[in-house]
């Protein structure tokens, strides 16, 4: 069993920059591909970005890709969202996810944190 925290969100102005932060509770953090979700009202929830256990290969939407970087700490149990130039329409409930297994569902969420963009 993983639980899944996340923080950082809030709200910034177009152009600024936001860390959300995933901690992972249990022993066995660095045996999951982590994941970064949003969900924007009215809107189906997409991945953002994701990073696998292992070595660390990096998956970026393309509406993120360049200014977001996804990151994890295994140390520290904790993966990491960094995002720069942020625009209006990054304004969602972010969410971070844990997946046991390559090719099957992500078996582990958060409680989501908000981040609005303002224009």
């Amino acid at each position: 069993q993983v639980q899944l925290v996340e923080s950082g969100g809030g709200l910034v102005q177009a152009g600024g920059s936001l860390r959300l932060s995933c901690a992972a509770s249990g022993r066995t953090f660095s045996s999951y591909n982590m994941g970064w979700f949003r969900q924007a009202p009215g809107k189906e929830r997409e991945i953002v970005a994701r990073i696998r256990r292992s070595d660390v290969t990096t998956y970026y939407a393309d509406s993120v890709k360049g200014r977001f970087t996804i990151s994890r700490d295994n140390a520290k149990n904790t993966v990491y969202l960094q995002m720069n130039n942020l625009k209006p329409e990054d304004t969602a409930v972010y969410y971070c996810a844990a997946q046991q297994k390559d090719g099957l569902g992500y078996n582990y969420w958060g409680q989501g944190t908000q981040v609005t963009v303002s224009s």
